[in-house]
């Protein structure tokens, strides 16, 4: 049974928080209806992304009278609430497929996001990419060949987009701004990623923002 309260999911910027393109992807992809509240860049959102905060609390999802922050908690509730959606699969093992990479998504890559940080309305053809990044960069491309070929795409876990496109979406957007070399199955899941609607709704504003952060504004 759907809440008959207001519905809210809090973002940051969506020009640089990876994880409010996240939350606010697995809220949409839900089907659920709620109300999207944007929260201006302060010094706690700033801190946050600039990987520079201890805990990360946006985005956050009100719903039912519970608040729900951390995208994977998140994920798991929108998934408990909305099953028809169908965010996670159906079978046991790809469940724990998809758990496990969304987890080391979840927690790893800190090279790939100090080297590479999410700026939608930035390009850098050409762009440098240093060992430990590149590291990250070629596990995330094996875990996606894996998933292709497990589940036969074209999403990560087969034929409907899930939770783990969702982690990754900001991954695919990282390789655009900083040139990623890619190969070409690879360069297909990515462009198909970004031609999904709900992902080209979140970087058409994106670009519209106006605030900007200039250590994340910049090539180095």
């Amino acid at each position: 049974m759907e809440s008959t309260g207001k519905t809210t999911l809090t973002i940051s910027s969506r020009n640089y928080s990876s994880w409010s393109m996240r939350g606010w992807l697995l809220a949409k992809l839900s089907g659920l209806a709620f109300d999207t509240v944007s929260v201006p860049i302060d010094a706690a959102s700033r801190a946050e992304l600039l990987l520079l905060s201890p805990s990360i609390l946006v985005p956050c999802l009100t719903h039912d009278g519970n608040a729900v922050w951390d995208t994977l908690a998140i994920a798991e509730y929108l998934n408990e609430i909305r099953p028809q959606a169908r965010l996670l699969s159906e079978d046991r093992h790809a469940r724990a497929h998809c758990r496990s990479i969304c987890g080391e998504m979840h927690s790893g890559f800190s090279a790939l996001r100090s080297a590479l940080p999410m700026n939608l309305r930035a390009h850098f053809p050409g762009f440098r990419i240093w060992s430990r990044a590149q590291h990250d960069i070629q596990r995330i491309v094996t875990i996606w060949h894996e998933c292709l070929a497990a589940y036969g795409g074209p999403w990560l876990f087969g034929a409907e987009i899930g939770i783990a496109d969702a982690m990754y979406a900001p991954v695919v957007t990282r390789f655009l701004t900083y040139d990623v070399k890619l190969e070409p199955d690879i360069a297909e899941y990515c462009m198909q990623v970004l031609a999904h609607p709900f992902v080209a709704e979140w970087i058409d504003a994106a670009k519209a923002e106006q605030e900007d952060i200039d250590e994340l504004d910049m090539e180095f």
